[in-house]
């Protein structure tokens, strides 16, 4: 539990982005307020993550978590907030290396690491404990962030998450414990995303103040276009799965997009009327379970269900627009995780994205984890990566 000195809302002036000017009206990554969320000591924190199913012999520390607010930008470049989750070990002086922690899907702002006690948060509070700051963006539109989030638009998600770094940085030396500029970034599923776009971002320079040490991310879907959208027609993913991951990426993205003006051009009824209220950001994936069909030609009309086997115009322009995860060439070691027996992502994504940064002059290490579910897949990646990433030195 917090102490009663971590009891209240920390505030903290403002401060400017490096390389934006103090004299700019929104600054991206100032950070608005700090509000502690509470202490994990050694024992409570190894017995969480063996309930979890995750490794803990990285663990060394009783640990503190915040959820930070900061200035972004949305997907079409106004200003914005977001929150997101620091967690900093109560142990130890000297600077600390940075995990960046991408979550996987989800529909509900609730379950987002800042504001949920759930499965995103123990993983933070396991990567701070080995001796690390661990942070983890909400993203757009998640956890208290306005609006709804804009699912797989892969450019605002790493703006965010970018974002959400600088916002850290200042936070963490006014809580004691400051950064010492080493990042390595990870994530699961959509975090997987993500975590490559981030660290393309750092690798460009976009903030001297970072360096990326290490890329570890598990079932990405890094080809939306090639290997996740024919393995739905192709049965390597699931119907269950089908079915939600299309539903909430058309409603997404119709929304930066304009794919369609009806729900009824794409979604049959009675699903039209109540989708695009499920992905509001407020109904959990529960909740919207319940209200879709079994099957992807159940859900949508003979025409978007053959549009998306063979995807032309806009939706093209939408899928290519967000598989540019992997186009870059790796300064650090990347590794990418995946599961021949994932049927959510398949493994054609993580073998697409080698193929990429190989094309760029790179190199990426995938390894499968064999005939396990996709987040089987994550429980046995996360061993590995807790033990990769710096700790302070």
């Amino acid at each position: 539990m917090a102490s009663a000195a971590f009891a209240t809302l920390v505030t903290f002036p403002p401060v400017p982005a490096a390389g934006e000017g103090s004299g700019r009206e929104h600054p991206r990554g100032e950070l608005l307020s700090v509000v502690p969320l509470g202490e994990r000591d050694y024992p409570r924190i190894v017995k969480e993550a063996q309930q979890a199913g995750y490794p803990t012999d990285t663990a060394r520390y009783g640990v503190a978590a915040y959820r930070l607010t900061y200035r972004t930008v949305a997907p079409d470049g106004r200003p914005t907030t977001a929150s997101g989750l620091l967690a900093l070990p109560r142990g130890g002086g000297h600077p600390l290396p940075t995990v960046v922690h991408h979550h996987g899907t989800l529909a509900y702002r609730g379950y987002a690491a800042s504001v949920a006690d759930g499965p995103d948060r123990t993983v933070s509070l396991l990567y701070a404990s080995a001796g690390r700051a661990a942070v983890s963006p909400d993203y757009l539109g998640l956890g208290t962030g306005p609006g709804t989030h804009p699912y797989l638009d892969n450019r605002s998600a790493a703006a965010a998450s970018l974002d959400m770094l600088r916002a850290a940085n200042t936070a963490a030396p006014r809580l004691g414990r400051p950064l010492d500029g080493r990042v390595s970034t990870t994530g699961f599923s959509q975090g997987g995303q993500v975590a490559m776009a981030l660290g393309r971002t750092l690798t460009s320079g976009a903030d001297p103040r970072f360096r990326l040490r290490s890329v570890a991310a598990v079932g990405g879907a890094y080809d939306l276009e090639g290997s996740q959208l024919p393995g739905i027609y192709d049965g390597r993913v699931g119907p269950e799965s089908a079915v939600f991951y299309t539903a909430y990426f058309l409603v997404a993205q119709n929304r930066l997009h304009h794919l369609y003006s009806d729900p009824r051009e794409v979604f049959r009824a009675p699903y039209a009327e109540h989708v695009e209220e499920l992905f509001d950001s407020d109904h959990p994936a529960e909740q919207i379970a319940g209200k879709l069909p079994e099957t992807l030609p159940q859900l949508l009309s003979d025409h978007w269900y053959a549009k998306l086997r063979n995807p032309s115009g806009g939706l093209l322009a939408v899928l290519r627009s967000n598989d540019f995860t992997c186009d870059w060439r790796p300064k650090a070691p990347v590794t990418l995780y995946s599961a021949t027996g994932d049927h959510d992502v398949p493994m054609a994504n993580s073998h697409h994205c080698a193929q990429r940064v190989a094309a760029h002059g790179g190199r990426a290490r995938v390894v499968d984890q064999g005939g396990v579910s996709h987040y089987a897949a994550f429980q046995r990646s996360l061993p590995e990566m807790a033990r990769s990433f710096p700790v302070s030195r």
